[in-house]
C-alpha cells in the first residue's frame, strides 16, 4: 500500500459502510417508512459515498437500478466493479488517484462523467459512452493536444472540461480543441463563442476536412452493417436465416473431408454445378416461403390480442359503469348515515349500504367470471389456430427439405457412376488426365472409391437434417412460447383483477365502518 496513506485508514465499499451511509442520508420519515416495509438496495436509485477514504470499489453489484453514484473525494486508484450498475446516467470520481480510464465498458447510458483531479495521462476506453453530455477530466496528467480528436465521436458531448492538464498550456489549445470537437457548447465551463469557432473552423478547416470524409466512410459501413444486421435478426425470427443463398450448400461441403477429392473427377465438375443450382433454387424457395408465414403467424398473434383488447375493453367498461352507478349515490348514502338522528336509523342505513356493496362484489365478480369464460374459449381457438399454422409450416418445411435430400441422392448415384467408371480406367491405364495424388489413393479398389463417395453423401445428409431439426425445432418452440405466454397473461391478468375487485370492497367496507354514527340509547 502506498505510503500516502500512511495517516489515513483506507476503506472498502462493503455492507457495513453502505448501510452507515444510507443510515445517515435518511430522515425520520424514510425511517418509519423502512422499519415498517423494508428496504430493497435493489430501489436505490442514488446513492453519495464521497469523502469515505474509499480505496477500492468493490459490492455494488446489488445496486443494479442506480442512476447517480458520487465516489468523488476518496483514494480509488482503479476504475473497477462498476460492470453490472448499467443504469448509471450520472457517474462522479473526482478527486482520486486514478490513472487509468477502463472499466467504464458496460455504463451505456452515461451522460455526465467526471474524472477531474485524478493521474490520467490518456483518453481511452470511452468508446460505448455514446451518450456522453458533460465530461470533466481537468486537473489531470493530459499532454497531447492531438489526443482531443477522441471527443469527435461523442456525438452529444456538449460541455467538456480539460484545464488544468499540461495541453492547456499549448497556444493552439482553445481553437483547436473548438475546431475539433465543433458541437461543444461549453468548454473549461465557459460558453464557447460563436466568434470563437468561426476562427478555428477558419483556421484548421484543411485539417478537419480529411477526419470528416473519414468519419462519414466509417459511418456508411457502420449503417450498412448495422442494416445487415437487422436484416439477419429479422430472417432468424422467421427461422430461414442463411437460406437466401448457397450458404447451406457451401456448408455441406465445407463439412465433407472427401468432397475436394471427389471434386478432381473427370465430370464431376458440371455434375456438381448443375446441383448447386437446383439445391440453391430450393433454399431460396425455402427462404422466401419462411418470410412469407412469418408475416401470417405475426398477423395471426396480432388478431388475437387485438380481439382479446376488445373484449377486456368491453367489460372494462361494463365493470366501471357500474361503479360509477355505485359512486353516485354512495357519498350521499355516507352522508345519511353520518347524520341520522339516531343509532337504529343509521344501523338500518348502513345495512343496506353494506348490501349495496355486496351487490356491486358480486356484479363486479361476475363480470370477472363472465370475461374469463369468454377469453377462455379465445384462448382455446388462438391454440389451436397457432397449432395450424405451426402443423402447415412444419409440412411444408419437410417437403422441401426432402426436395433437398432427392437432389443429394441424385447426385450420389451420378457420383458414384463417375467414380467407379473413374476406377475402371485408373485400373486399365486408360485415363486422359493426371489426378492429383491424395485423388489416386481413393482409385486403389472399389470398396475405397465406394466407402469414400458414402461417406461424402453421409456427412452432408447430416448437414441437411441438422438445418430440417433446427427450423422444425424453432417453430415448435414459438408455438409452445406464444401460447403459453397467451395463457399466463390470461391467468396473471384474472388474478390481479380479482385482488383489485377484493381490495376496493374492502376499502369501501373500511370507508362505511370508519362512519361516526350517535351512540346506542339505553
Amino acid at each position: 500500500m502506498s505510503h500516502l496513506y500512511e495517516n489515513i485508514e483506507p476503506n472498502t465499499i462493503d455492507d457495513e459502510l453502505v448501510q452507515k451511509v444510507l443510515e445517515e442520508e435518511r430522515t425520520e420519515d424514510m425511517k418509519k417508512i423502512v422499519r415498517r416495509e423494508g428496504f430493497n438496495l435493489k430501489d436505490l436509485k442514488e446513492l453519495q459515498l464521497s469523502f469515505r477514504n474509499i480505496l477500492q470499489i468493490a459490492n455494488l453489484w446489488q445496486f443494479e437500478n442506480l442512476t447517480k453514484l458520487q465516489l468523488d473525494n476518496n483514494i480509488i486508484e482503479k476504475i473497477e466493479g462498476l460492470e453490472s450498475l448499467v443504469h448509471l446516467v450520472w457517474l462522479d470520481l473526482s478527486f482520486n488517484n486514478i490513472e487509468v480510464i477502463e472499466g467504464l465498458g458496460t455504463l451505456v447510458k452515461l451522460q455526465d462523467l467526471s474524472l477531474y483531479s485524478n493521474r490520467i495521462s490518456k483518453i481511452e476506453n470511452l468508446d460505448t459512452l455514446q451518450e456522453l453530455q458533460i465530461f470533466s477530466i481537468g486537473k489531470n496528467n493530459l499532454t497531447t493536444l492531438e489526443d482531443v480528436v477522441y471527443f469527435r465521436r461523442f456525438k452529444h458531448l456538449r460541455t467538456l472540461n480539460l484545464a488544468g492538464n499540461p495541453l492547456c498550456d499549448d497556444k493552439r489549445y482553445m481553437l483547436y480543441v473548438v475546431a475539433h470537437v465543433p458541437k461543444l457548447v461549453y468548454l473549461d465551463f465557459k460558453l464557447v463563442r460563436d466568434s470563437t469557432r468561426e476562427e478555428a473552423v477558419l483556421q484548421y478547416q484543411y485539417h478537419i476536412e480529411p477526419l470528416e470524409q473519414e468519419e462519414a466512410e466509417a459511418l456508411a459501413q457502420l449503417e450498412d452493417k448495422q442494416a445487415k444486421q437487422k436484416e439477419l435478426e429479422c430472417h432468424k425470427t422467421a427461422f430461414v436465416e442463411y437460406l437466401n443463398g448457397s450458404f447451406l450448400f457451401d456448408s455441406m461441403f465445407a463439412e465433407d473431408t472427401e468432397a475436394a477429392k471427389l471434386a478432381c473427377l473427370p465430370g464431376v465438375d458440371d455434375l456438381l454445378q448443375a446441383y448447386r443450382e437446383e439445391f440453391v433454387s430450393v433454399c431460396e424457395s425455402l427462404f422466401n416461403y419462411g418470410l412469407k408465414e412469418h408475416e401470417n403467424r405475426e398477423a395471426e398473434v396480432s388478431h388475437f390480442y387485438e380481439c382479446l383488447n376488445e373484449v377486456l375493453t368491453a367489460n372494462q367498461q361494463e365493470g366501471r359503469k357500474r361503479i360509477l352507478e355505485f359512486e353516485k349515490q354512495s357519498k350521499k348514502r355516507l352522508e345519511e348515515i353520518h347524520n341520522a338522528s339516531s343509532y337504529d336509523i343509521a344501523e338500518l342505513k348502513r345495512a343496506r349500504y353494506r348490501e349495496d356493496i355486496l351487490q356491486l362484489s358480486e356484479a363486479l365478480m361476475g363480470l370477472e367470471i363472465l370475461i374469463t369464460n369468454q377469453l377462455e374459449e379465445i384462448l382455446e381457438e388462438f391454440k389451436r389456430n397457432i397449432a395450424a399454422v405451426a402443423s402447415t409450416f412444419t409440412e411444408n418445411v419437410k417437403g422441401m427439405m426432402n426436395q433437398c435430400r432427392d437432389l443429394e441422392n441424385h447426385h450420389h448415384e451420378k457420383l458414384l457412376e463417375i467414380s467407379i467408371t473413374t476406377l475402371e480406367k485408373s485400373l486399365k491405364n486408360e485415363l486422359d488426365m493426371d489426378l492429383p495424388a491424395a485423388v489416386q489413393t481413393l482409385l486403389v479398389d472399389k470398396n475405397t472409391i465406394v466407402n469414400a463417395v458414402n461417406a461424402s453423401h453421409g456427412t452432408r445428409l447430416q448437414s441437411i437434417d441438422k438445418r430440417e431439426s433446427d427450423l422444425l425445432s424453432n417453430i415448435d418452440q414459438w408455438q409452445n412460447s406464444v401460447t403459453e405466454k397467451a395463457f399466463q397473461n390470461e391467468i396473471d391478468r384474472n388474478r390481479n383483477r380479482v385482488k383489485e375487485i377484493i381490495l376496493f370492497i374492502e376499502n369501501l367496507q373500511e370507508e362505511l365502518d370508519s362512519i361516526k354514527i350517535p351512540e346506542p340509547t339505553e
